[in-house]
C-alpha cells in the first residue's frame, strides 16, 4: 500500500509513478480525505493535551488543599470529562476517514522503481541475458520435436479427460512416472534452496482475506481466486500470500534480517480472461504446484537481495540444464505489488519458444505496509522490504524437461542432477 504521508505531502510523486505504469489517476478525493484525517488528528492531539493539563490542575488543586468534591475541582473534572467525550468522537471520525482512505489506497498498485525501464506494453520489456543452447530442429529420425502434452500422452503420464470428469477443464491428473517426476522436482528444488540458506515452510493453503489483502491480491484480484462459500477462507494463489502473513502485524528483532523462506504449495487460480490460451498441457492450469522463494530484508539491502533471489531461481534451471533468458519487465507490465521484476523464461523445444517459469520481484515496503510488518532499527521501528519469486513453477519445469529430453523412441532423458530424486535417468512408457 502506498504511504498516506506521500499522498498528503507529495501527491505529484504518486501521479508520476502511476503514469509510468500507464495509469491516469485523480487523487483529489483521496487527498481531501487524508487532509481531513490529519486535521482531526491535530484537533484530537490538542484536546488530549488540554485534557492532560486539566488533569494536572486537578491534582495540584487537591494537593494545595482544595476539597476533591468542591466546586473548583468539580468544574475542572467536568471540563475534563467533556474533553474526553469530544476526543472519543474525534477518534471515531478518524477511524471512519482512515478506513475510507485505506480502501482507496488498497486499490492503487505499487510505484515503479527508478531502475525499472519505462514502457507501454510487454513489447518494451528488456532482455537482460540468455543461458544455455536452445534445442532446435528435429529428432534424429527427422521427425519434428513434439510439445510436452504430446510427449506426456505418449508416455501415459498425464490424464486430462478423466480430470475433467473429476473437476473441470484446466485440471490434470499425473500418473505413474509423471507423478514421480513432479515429486522429484519438488524435492530437488526444496533441497537446493535449503542448502543455500532458505528456511523451508509448509504453510496452510487456505488463507483468510487479511492474508490476501496483505500480499496485494485483495481487493483488486478477487475474481482470480477461489473462495470457500461458508468461511472467510480462500485457496491460495501462491505461497507468497501465506508467507507474507507469516509475520503480519509483527515487529521483527534487530539483527534477524534477512529472513529467507522457501515453500512448496499447490496453487489455485481461476485464470480469468485466459480462456482459449494454453488449453492443452501443463502451462496454464487452475491447480498447479510451485516452489516459492521469499525474503524479508532491510531496505538498504533489497536491491542486492533481488539479484540474489533471481540468481537462486536461475540456479535451478542451470542445474537441470534448461536454457532460459532473463527479462526485465517494463513499467507497463509490472505486477500489482511489484516495483521491479525479472521474469525468467524457459525454452520449450517442442513449441520453439520461451515461456515464463518464474517472476522475481522486489516490492519495497508496499506489502509490509499493507501487512503491518516492521523491524527494529536502533531505537525506532521501520517498515522492511519484501521480495518473492518462483523457484520454480513445477509443472512448467516438467514441460520444459519433457520437450528438451525427448527421444526418437518416445522416451525422455532426464538431467543428471534429477536422477537421484527420480530414481532413473529417463522416462519410458510402462
Amino acid at each position: 500500500m502506498l504511504d498516506q504521508r506521500l499522498l498528503r505531502d507529495n501527491p505529484a510523486q504518486i501521479v508520476e509513478g502511476l503514469s509510468r505504469r500507464g495509469m491516469d489517476v485523480d487523487l483529489e478525493g483521496s487527498q481531501q480525505l487524508a487532509q481531513r484525517a490529519r486535521d482531526l488528528e491535530q484537533q484530537r492531539s490538542e484536546l488530549q493535551a488540554e485534557g492532560n493539563r486539566i488533569g494536572r490542575q486537578v491534582g495540584e488543586r487537591i494537593k494545595a488543599g482544595a476539597t476533591p468534591g468542591g466546586e473548583e475541582v468539580k468544574a475542572l473534572r467536568d471540563e475534563g470529562n467533556r474533553i474526553k467525550h469530544r476526543v472519543a468522537e474525534l477518534e471515531e471520525q478518524e477511524r471512519g476517514l482512515e478506513q475510507q482512505l485505506r480502501e482507496q489506497l488498497l486499490g492503487l498498485p505499487n510505484l515503479p522503481s527508478p531502475l525499472c525501464p519505462d514502457g507501454r506494453s510487454e513489447a518494451d520489456n528488456v532482455e537482460v541475458k540468455r543461458w544455455g543452447e536452445p534445442r532446435l530442429g528435429t529428432l534424429a529420425s527427422g521427425k519434428p520435436l513434439q510439445e510436452h502434452w504430446q510427449i506426456a500422452e505418449g508416455l501415459g503420464i498425464v490424464d486430462t479427460e478423466r480430470s475433467v470428469r473429476i473437476a473441470q477443464s484446466r485440471f490434470v491428473t499425473l500418473l505413474g512416472q509423471g507423478a514421480r517426476l513432479e515429486r522429484a522436482l519438488i524435492s530437488f528444488m526444496l533441497d537446493r534452496h535449503t542448502a543455500r540458506g532458505y528456511t523451508e515452510v509448509l504453510p496452510p493453503i487456505l488463507v483468510n482475506s487479511a492474508s490476501l489483502t496483505g500480499s496485494g491480491q485483495l481487493p483488486k484480484f478477487a475474481e482470480e481466486s477461489f473462495r470457500c462459500a461458508d468461511d472467510d477462507l480462500w485457496l491460495t494463489p501462491t505461497a507468497e500470500v501465506p508467507i507474507t502473513s507469516l509475520h503480519r502485524g509483527e515487529v521483527l528483532a534487530e539483527g534477524t534480517l534477512p529472513l529467507k523462506y522457501v515453500a512448496y504449495t499447490p496453487c489455485f487460480r481461476r485464470e480469468a480472461g485466459s480462456y482459449g490460451r494454453d488449453t492443452r498441457g501443463l502451462i496454464r492450469l487452475h491447480q498447479f504446484n510451485k516452489v516459492e522463494l521469499y525474503w524479508f530484508c532491510h531496505p538498504q539491502e533489497s536491491e542486492q537481495a533481488h539479484e540474489q533471489l533471481t540468481t537462486d531461481a536461475e540456479g535451478v534451471l542451470e542445474a537441470l540444464d534448461l536454457p532460459y533468458r532473463r527479462i526485465e519487465l517494463c513499467t507497463a507490465d509490472l505486477g500489482f505489488s511489484a516495483s521491479r521484476t525479472y521474469d525468467l523464461e524457459v525454452w520449450l523445444a517442442g513449441a520453439a519458444t520461451y515461456r515464463e517459469i518464474s517472476s522475481c520481484s522486489t516490492c519495497g515496503d508496499f506489502q509490509a505496509r499493507r501487512a503491518g510488518i516492521r523491524f527494529r532499527d536502533g531505537g525506532k521501528t521501520r517498515l522492511l522490504h519484501t521480495l518473492n519469486g518462483s523457484g520454480l513453477a513445477v509443472g512448467r519445469t516438467m514441460a520444459a524437461l519433457l520437450e528438451s529430453g525427448q527421444q526418437d523412441d518416445g522416451s525422455v532423458v532426464l538431467p543428471e542432477a534429477l536422477v537421484p530424486y527420480f530414481g532413473a535417468d529417463r522416462i519410458v512408457r510402462d
